[in-house]
């Protein structure tokens, strides 16, 4: 079972425990990247329109999810809890909502996205937290977020710094200095040169967390996950995240 499934399962207990009205109604939404991130520098990914926010609301709370599909959907939990989850579509849209829902019952935290001055400050306090829990070791990035990327080069050299994406755009290009290896083929030699992982958390929508959490367990190597888009999944299943600024 994959783990975006187990995260169904543990979403359904609580909305079972809980007591929750499944005719209630979700609501989700596209975001402008303004919207999702305020005036934050061009260089993030959503301002280029490679990856979209979409943000799901529920009892007046929120949660957003990373997505390459920006789309619109109305429903209630029970329809979202029967979402065909092998669709990247639905995908984005389960993930939202589950954040906005877990968001209102206090569950989860970070549940959106960062604003303004704040994703670029992001990358130097990840890097400080990561110092102070592994010390000097070698980081393995999934996922390129180039503030993220500047600041583990800033804080450990080159020398302690691999990074894949899957952006074709990205890959074999140069970002802080350090070439940008496939994502797809090189996960592998990322994750056996590396002694830390830190993978973007919108690697559940995007569909390849599974492989990615399989590789470094099985080099039992620690494994972080970054961002606000795997806020729910990581409260219901405990995962090992970092989102400073998450709002």
């Amino acid at each position: 079972m994959n783990i975006l499934e187990k995260a169904r399962i543990e979403f359904i207990q609580v909305c079972n425990d809980r007591s929750i009205d499944l005719n209630r109604t979700v609501a989700v939404h596209p975001l402008s990247p303004r919207d999702a991130i305020g005036d934050a520098e061009a260089e993030f990914v959503i301002k280029k329109g490679k990856e979209y926010v979409i943000e799901a609301e529920f009892d007046k709370a929120h949660g957003q999810a990373f997505t390459g599909i920006a789309c619109r959907w109305k429903g209630t939990l029970q329809e979202l809890l029967s979402l065909d989850l092998s669709d990247i579509r639905n995908r984005g849209i389960f993930v939202a909502s589950m954040n906005a829902v877990l968001r209102s019952l206090k569950l989860a935290t970070g549940t959106n996205h960062c604003l303004d001055k704040d994703p670029t400050n992001c990358g130097p306090e990840i890097a400080q937290q990561l110092k102070a829990r592994f010390g000097a070791k070698r980081f393995g990035l999934i996922g390129l977020q180039p503030a993220i990327l500047k600041a583990l080069v800033n804080h450990f050299t080159r020398e302690f710094v691999r990074v894949v994406d899957l952006n074709p755009d990205n890959i074999g290009s140069l970002k802080s200095g350090i070439e940008v290896w496939d994502g797809k083929t090189d996960l592998l030699r990322l994750v056996e040169w590396s002694e830390v992982g830190l993978a973007t958390g919108s690697s559940i929508v995007n569909d390849t967390i599974d492989e990615i959490i399989r590789r470094f367990k099985d080099d039992n190597k620690p494994l972080v996950f970054f961002g606000n888009t795997i806020s729910g999944t990581a409260a219901l299943l405990d995962l090992d995240r970092l989102c400073p600024f998450g709002r």
